[in-house]
């Protein structure tokens, strides 16, 4: 069940005109599903041909970039070459395996709205970045501003000149 779920959240980068909606009623057909599958087998073997060499494991990690699209059709035509039918990320890790382990499934992509399942909302990653706000009790002059400047790691603080000249440079806090 976790793993049909991570392999429904995997963006697959597709032109959505080249296909139709499918209605639940509808039969699968090359105008409104697209299939894919994913073999992986996670074995083990030795790093070299020493009696004591470390056995190390190979395909132990799912990725995305390990589906394969499986035209039908006239899809081959349709989803030819920049267009062709593939995750959006090759690095989305998947499943983690063991030796022995293997996974074998086909997968029928249709084109969905976010009104029948989240998982077809266009979303954005936000985020924000903290601006603090030094203030200073007291005025900072001369070569201790410039000293200030200097040792500030994060360039947090910037030089002032003032209109008045018996006040020298000023340091400030700028972000």
């Amino acid at each position: 069940e976790s793993l049909a779920s991570r392999l429904g959240l995997i963006p697959i980068l597709v032109d959505p005109r080249k296909f139709e909606m499918k209605a639940e009623e509808d039969d699968a057909t090359e105008w409104n599903t697209l299939v894919m599958t994913l073999e992986a087998k996670c074995t083990k073997a030795r790093s070299s041909n020493l009696p004591n060499a470390p056995e190390k494991l190979i395909d132990e990690k799912v990725l995305s970039g390990q589906l394969k699209w499986v035209p039908h059709g006239q899809q081959e035509e349709n989803f030819a070459g920049d267009n062709r039918v593939r995750p959006v990320h090759p690095d989305i890790l998947i499943a983690k395996l063991r030796p022995g382990q293997e996974i074998s499934v086909e997968m029928h992509l249709v084109k969905g709205v976010g009104k029948d399942h989240a998982k077809f909302s266009p979303v954005a990653t936000a985020w924000y970045r903290l601006l603090p706000e030094v203030e200073l009790t007291q005025p900072i002059l001369d070569d201790d501003a410039v000293r200030l400047v200097e040792t500030c790691p994060l360039k947090v603080f910037d030089i002032e000149d003032t209109p008045a000249p018996s006040h020298g440079k000023k340091g400030k806090g700028t972000r």
